[in-house]
């Protein structure tokens, strides 16, 4: 009977131990990043972030974006809001906006993702400067 319940307790220990190298991503392991920083200022300007899995520095396709919001909060302005609208994009991990920016400056689009197989949202702020 003490062979067995050794044996079960090795058993578990060897579970414990495998089940903490399974690794979970977390919000933390993604980032969102300008496909170009620098955009043009004006009506129907586009720009596009990148969404990348920080561990393996490959882009993350198919993730659900929403409440986008896109301001001039870097230049302490976060009042002044730009309107935008998706776009389709054929590029991996790219995705793709169109803004009408009033003003030249520096804009934050601050944006959340649903990313496939991931619990947690991902939560992001990518800095353009328009000119």
């Amino acid at each position: 009977m003490a062979i067995r319940s050794r044996f079960l307790v090795l058993l578990a220990v060897l579970a414990v131990g495998l089940g903490a190298r399974i690794a979970y991503a977390a919000p933390a392991d993604y980032v969102f990043e300008p496909v170009s920083a620098d955009v043009r200022n004006g009506k129907d300007s586009e720009f596009a972030v990148r969404l990348r899995n920080k561990a393996t520095g490959k882009p993350v396709e198919g993730a659900v974006l929403f409440r986008t919001r896109l301001d001039m909060s870097p230049d302490s302005m976060g009042e002044m809001t730009a309107k935008h609208t998706a776009m389709p994009s054929a590029e991996p991990g790219i995705y793709k906006f169109k803004a009408d920016f009033t003003m030249a400056g520096s804009w934050a689009f601050k944006l959340m993702a649903k990313v496939p197989g991931e619990a947690e949202t991902v939560q992001g702020t990518v800095v353009f400067k328009t000119k």
